[in-house]
């Protein structure tokens, strides 16, 4: 009998078949031994900006970094930088991002998260698929849904009351208050990038879009996407689309953001090196310069949350529209430190689609504004 279970789906672009060949059982799991020996530094965040000598400063939950700041940020080095969160002086209020006590100290006792979010009422609530999910993830993995005020008030009408422990399924509902931004697209990036920030424990964590229902239990997903790729951090590429122009071309085409602030961020990325995906006159160092962003495993490991901070202040200051930065992210990140790699396993659209579920949103996308913050001086 094989080592492996199998699972296989179907591209809906290639109309090709790709298989997931998980392990039969998590009894099976080992961690390798090697695994962690990935390149080590310290990271440390600003958690606080002192009002300058200016009496139209405004904290904002991203903070104020400077181009300058950005640049050294990018290099993978013992460093304090900007990852969200960065509060005011005590007498401003709150930038955003509130949550109850007793959710903070649940979510700091995860070693392993899988996580997501609802932020205004823009989608239903969808459950892990309980009979694909082993014993011990049940009891050992936390399972996170953010939602605002909105969102669970949406929810308790239609019946989905969270019981006396705050669970409704297996997902535990954590309420957040105060969005920090007003675009729940980019709100809904805090928690999509920011798990290492949001579970200071945790070893691993899996992001799935609230569009998804998971249908494989997390940890043969780590093992099959990291541990056995020997990867930190797992993506699948886009089922149809490898290159940044045509993601520009396309987001302008649907009206998904700004057309301004879509043209004012992809000539910055120009400027600073960006190339098409077969056009740099050597092979491409990914499989695809777009992501299927919905699907996210990663190990908190020091390049993994580094990326992560740079991957959500790159949201922070240009558009929401993280599939427009992910590529030049990437590729920064890798040329200003080609002695430390970063273990990207990239992987199959299909693949994603094999081991989660995917629906509608419950509202159509509609155009967002420029954000406020747009900075490139």
């Amino acid at each position: 009998m094989s080592k492996y279970c199998l699972l296989t789906c179907k591209n809906n672009i290639a109309d090709a078949q790709c298989e997931i060949h998980f392990l039969p059982s998590i009894d099976d799991l080992v961690e390798p031994t090697q695994y962690e020996n990935f390149t080590k530094f310290s990271l440390n965040y600003i958690l606080k900006e002192e009002v300058p000598g200016n009496s139209f400063f405004e904290p904002l939950f991203g903070g104020h970094q400077s181009l300058q700041d950005r640049e050294e940020t990018y290099h993978a080095k013992d460093q304090t930088l900007h990852c969200g969160f960065v509060r005011g002086s005590d007498d401003y209020p709150s930038t955003g991002f509130d949550l109850d006590e007793n959710d903070r100290r649940y979510m700091a006792t995860c070693h392993i998260a899988v996580s997501s979010c609802i932020f205004g009422s823009s989608d239903y609530l969808r459950r892990p698929t309980k009979s694909r999910i082993g014993s011990y993830a049940k009891k050992n993995v936390c399972f996170i849904m953010f939602v605002d005020e909105l969102t669970l008030a949406t929810l308790s009408s239609e019946g989905h009351m969270p019981d006396e422990n705050g669970f409704i399924g297996l997902w535990r509902i954590v309420v957040v208050k105060n969005l920090p931004y007003k675009d729940m697209r980019r709100a809904g990036k805090v928690p999509k990038f920011l798990a290492h920030r949001l579970f200071p424990s945790a070893m691993y964590s899996i992001w799935l879009d609230s569009k998804l229902r998971l249908h494989a239990d997390p940890m043969l997903i780590i093992e099959y996407f990291l541990w056995r790729k020997k990867a930190e951090y797992a993506i699948s590429m886009h089922y149809d689309r490898s290159c940044v122009w045509e993601e520009v071309l396309q987001n302008k085409r649907l009206n998904k953001y700004n057309h301004a602030a879509i043209d004012e961020q992809f000539h910055f990325y120009q400027s600073d090196g960006l190339v098409k995906f077969n056009d740099s006159g050597q092979l491409p160092v990914l499989p695809s310069y777009v992501p299927e962003g919905s699907f996210i495993v990663r190990a908190h490991t020091p390049m993994s949350n580094l990326f992560s901070c740079l991957w959500f202040n790159e949201v922070n200051r240009f558009t929401s529209r993280d599939q427009l930065s992910f590529a030049y992210t990437y590729l920064k990140f890798r040329r200003t430190n080609p002695a430390k790699p970063f273990l990207l396993n990239m992987f199959k659209d299909c693949e994603r689609r094999a081991i989660a579920k995917l629906f509608h949103h419950r509202t159509n996308d509609t155009t967002d504004p420029p954000p406020a913050n747009l900075r490139v001086d």
